[in-house]
């Protein structure tokens, strides 16, 4: 690899007042990266503004901004093509507007890169939760989605498996372009993993990793913007078939000690084994937290971790059979990307 290469940041906003600015901070910090383009895909609030001042002070900063959002694309993929489609660096990092990136971070994924003789280099982030759904939904969704997604399947090149992350997704660029970019996925909600999987497809070797020390991001400010998330993404996540989402609940939910615990009333010694068949799922929950790097404290929060992505799971799966998700206030008809 090239000791020199170099990095183009690709940033997508709309609506992002809160976040762009450390994104943007932490992106201009690193050496690598030359040019930082971030798209304001129409935004309401004051990200507009957050722009302009930053772009007074950061040399690498480009704004592009959106038009009307065309006919059989989602609005996020729409607008990081058109950062791409001018971006001049060795290699394309997509990185979402509520990341902040790690100090050395581009260095170390472009060593990854050279050491897996990787064209594609994405990471999950470590992700910072401060309110009680935040704890209980955000880590219990990543334990299920290493489960789905393993770091050595993905990065197998006999495995079909193929993964990769939206908030960090770094590229190089003729491979890009030689998977076709953007406009390959453009109707896909899930466009890292469906960029992945084109990638692996055309014999590009993946490295998938997690991104402690890489970038660190705080997902949904509020409930309801969690709610709408997972509810675009889990259904496609975990299959994307009313038979995948069976299967998931059959595993996750721990159906004999929920049986076993009103029996108490029967007779005692049943209600104690449901107890303790509860506990050696707590215990296991946080043997998976640890294993995912979240702490194990964690495990406090099953039970309603555990409700909430049921509920969320559920959710999802009544939303791709009406047909259509919604997304920072777009709706999409599922499977064609149309906003409607």
């Amino acid at each position: 690899m090239n000791p020199h290469s170099t990095v183009s940041a690709i940033v997508p906003a709309r609506n992002e007042e809160a976040t762009i600015a450390a994104a943007v901070e932490s992106l201009a910090a690193q050496p690598e990266i030359k040019e930082i383009f971030v798209i304001n895909d129409q935004s309401t609030d004051r990200t507009a503004a957050v722009l302009q001042e930053l772009s007074g002070r950061i040399q690498q900063l480009r704004i592009l901004e959106t038009k009307d959002l065309p006919a059989g694309w989602v609005g996020k993929n729409h607008a990081v093509s058109l950062g791409a489609a001018q971006a001049t660096g060795d290699w394309l990092l997509f990185t979402d507007a509520d990341g902040v990136h790690m100090p050395g971070s581009t260095a170390h994924a472009l060593a990854d890169a050279e050491e897996a003789g990787a064209g594609l280099v994405s990471y999950s982030p470590e992700q910072e939760t401060r309110t009680w759904w935040e704890r209980a939904l955000i880590p219990f969704v990543y334990t299920r989605l290493a489960h789905q997604y393993s770091y050595a399947a993905v990065n197998h090149p006999d495995s079909p498996a193929a993964a990769a992350s939206g908030q960090y997704l770094m590229i190089r660029r003729k491979d890009y372009n030689r998977i076709g970019g953007h406009a390959a996925v453009a109707a896909e909600v899930l466009e890292d993993v469906a960029l992945a999987r084109l990638a692996k497809q055309a014999g590009i070797v993946l490295h998938f990793a997690p991104g402690y020390g890489i970038i660190r991001v705080r997902m949904y400010r509020t409930f309801p913007a969690m709610w709408q998330g997972w509810s675009k993404n889990l259904y496609p996540l975990m299959g994307g078939t009313p038979r995948d989402v069976g299967r998931e609940l059959f595993r996750v939910v721990p159906w004999i000690p929920l049986l076993l615990l009103p029996l108490v009333l029967l007779h005692l010694i049943w209600g104690v084994l449901g107890i303790a068949m509860l506990a050696g799922r707590h215990a296991a929950y946080a043997a998976d937290l640890r294993r995912n790097r979240f702490p194990a404290a964690l495990a406090l929060y099953y039970l309603p971790g555990l409700a909430l992505y049921v509920a969320a799971l559920l959710n999802s799966e009544s939303r791709y059979a009406r047909g259509s998700v919604i997304w920072k206030g777009r709706e999409y008809r599922v499977g064609s990307g149309r906003e409607t």
